[in-house]
């Protein structure tokens, strides 16, 4: 039975940084937490930041307000958590550019997590796969923002497309290629405006495409709030996880403390998609307990109509289409 643990954000700069600067060794996920990711097959997730020592940061947007740098040591959290392999299509990849991204694909080339949706020029939009036992996990990685980070000839960046306007030929074609060679196919998009509390229609309207090219999972990130569920043609649609780990200011109404770790068994009915409820607080992150997941039961249970919804445990939903 292959178990594939699926996560949204993980900012390891800033606050985090600082904290992991001052003791490498310092945890950032609670024991319950590593106890539940460790017995999974394998972990994907999006990256937002770079781990480098060098680089500047980037003057290519102007006014922008964030960067995000984390130290190359993190590694180690990812690794404690069981990470494979992690998208680098985010809005912070080339926050000191091409410097610090060339140094953190390095880095975790040496610990041994594979990296999809960055890289110079074409290579940035060749998926990757992972391996477990003899099943194969492909990973197609995309980000709908910035523009300015668009790899390009020659250079280092990130796969960008704008999929509000379609979903370009490029990644049928990739996506059809992984179906027939993979036994689980995620699509992984960082797309949408920050702190939306639903979907947008044009969200909906590629992720039906992008089943209909081949992924099986939809797993999107970028809003810092998650969404609700949906089935589509091939499977589950998370149009957006949440967040796993950052230093965020919290909203008390949109709870941006609150994210999910989706459980994807493919093709494995009834028990083919768990969430599981994560609670962030500064630079730690834990399952959610008490009123957090009554909270997200509550969201999830609004928000993910016609679809079954089993409260297994305190902090876990079974979905069922």
């Amino acid at each position: 039975m292959l178990s594939i643990g699926v996560l949204g954000d993980v900012m390891l700069g800033r606050g985090v940084a600082q904290r992991l600067n001052q003791s490498p060794a310092a945890a950032v996920w609670s024991e319950a937490l590593l106890a539940l990711t460790t017995s999974l097959d394998v972990v994907i997730a999006n990256l937002e930041c770079c781990l480098a020592t060098g680089g500047r940061p980037t003057r290519r947007i102007p006014r922008k307000p964030f960067f995000f740098r984390g130290p190359r040591a993190a590694t180690a959290q990812l690794q404690q958590l069981g990470v494979r392999a992690v998208g680098l299509a985010n809005n912070h990849a080339l926050d000191y550019e091409e410097w610090a991204l060339g140094e953190t694909l390095t880095v975790l080339d040496h610990a041994g997590i594979a990296v999809a949706g960055a890289g110079r020029g074409s290579a940035a939009w060749r998926p990757v796969t992972v391996t477990v036992g003899a099943a194969r996990v492909g990973l197609l990685a995309i980000a709908d923002h910035p523009a300015e980070y668009a790899a390009r000839n020659g250079h280092l960046g990130i796969a960008y497309a704008d999929l509000r306007r379609e979903l370009p030929a490029c990644l049928g074609e990739t996506l059809a290629h992984l179906r027939a060679s993979c036994d689980a196919v995620i699509a992984f998009p960082h797309w949408g405006p920050n702190m939306a509390p639903e979907p947008q229609p044009w969200q909906r309207q590629r992720a039906a495409e992008l089943q209909a090219a081949g992924a099986q999972l939809i797993a999107g990130h970028s809003a810092h709030i998650f969404h609700g569920v949906a089935w589509g043609e091939r499977g589950p649609i998370l149009t957006d996880l949440g967040d796993a780990l950052d230093d965020y200011r919290v909203d008390a109404d949109l709870r941006n403390d609150l994210g999910l770790l989706a459980i994807w068994r493919p093709g494995q009915p009834p028990a083919e998609l768990e969430l599981v409820g994560l609670r962030l607080q500064y630079a730690y992150t834990d399952l959610a307990h008490g009123a957090d997941a009554d909270w997200i039961a509550k969201r999830l249970l609004h928000a993910s109509t016609p679809l079954q919804i089993e409260r297994v445990a305190e902090q876990r939903f079974r979905i069922t289409p």
